[in-house]
């Protein structure tokens, strides 16, 4: 098994929301979401939400290989719950939440669950490259941030607009006509994508946050084959890399509009055997 990982705060002094570990036969990609500055409700924090929920469900993986990929998160989020649910109030509206994806070989088959705009490309053998990622939070931002993409970010004026979209998010999450992503009520599991491909029909797989995929999807600066290969070529610190120079050409956000300037950013490649 070959793994190449790595993960980086959108600052050096803050915390980094995304996680991300393996192990033999499969691998876990989270990427947390929380208000910043504001108050969610957990006194924990979004970081630890991630991590403890990444550290579970690879667990489970391991310990639980009769369920599927979409029970195995439905059992970690509420072994998470109930790590914290007497000291923090998890119905508070702003209550932290991660996407996941994950991936385990079982039965000869690459298995996948993903939840939320995190991505996994699937390589295949004759140079194909497959992306499963979920859009439907994208589909429901589109229809409410206008205003924040028309302010410059990091601008007072749009800290003000992105507080009211994300408080407009909250009341679509985890709801038929909204988004779905991993936070306290484990239903959220069953409306992950699935799926599994032939195990020896695969070269390797990659797993990114969207601080990572911000290459593709918000800059435009490479297609999907051009990112894989780039990982391939030069490593996901050169991706991480990429998405740096390009966060900093654009610090307010006039060509690229967007939440937040610099976002925490993870890419790990699993070559396969």
């Amino acid at each position: 098994m070959t793994i190449a990982l790595v993960s980086l705060p959108a600052t050096p002094d803050a915390p980094n929301e995304d996680f991300a570990a393996a192990f033999p036969g499969g691998a876990v990609l989270l990427d947390g979401a929380g208000v910043a500055g504001g108050r969610t409700g957990c006194e924990h924090g979004v970081a630890w939400f991630s991590s403890t929920l990444g550290g579970v469900l690879l667990g489970t993986l391991v310990a639980q290989p009769g369920l599927s990929l979409a029970e195995c998160l439905g059992h970690a989020i509420r072994t998470v719950r109930s790590l914290h649910e007497g000291d923090c109030d998890l119905c508070h509206p702003a209550s932290p939440t991660s996407t996941v994806v994950a991936v385990r070989v079982r039965a000869g088959a690459l298995e996948y669950v993903v939840l939320g705009d995190s991505a996994l490309l699937l390589a295949s053998r004759d140079g194909m490259v497959d992306v499963v990622t979920d859009r439907r939070l994208d589909e429901v931002g589109k229809r409410l941030r206008g205003p924040v993409d028309a302010l410059p970010t990091g601008s007072p004026e749009h800290a003000s607009a992105l507080a009211e979209y994300r408080s407009a998010l909250t009341g679509l999450r985890n709801r038929p006509e909204g988004f779905w992503i991993a936070g306290p009520d484990p239903e959220a599991a069953r409306h992950a994508l699935t799926g599994s491909v032939p195990l020896d029909s695969l070269a390797s797989v990659v797993l990114m946050s969207d601080g990572a995929t911000r290459l593709v999807d918000r800059f435009e600066l490479a297609t999907w084959d051009e990112l894989f290969a780039l990982v391939v070529a030069s490593g996901p610190a050169e991706v991480i890399r990429q998405v740096r120079d390009a966060e900093a050409d654009d610090p307010a956000g006039r060509r690229w509009p967007r939440g937040k300037a610099r976002d925490d950013a993870t890419v790990l490649h699993w070559v396969l055997p």
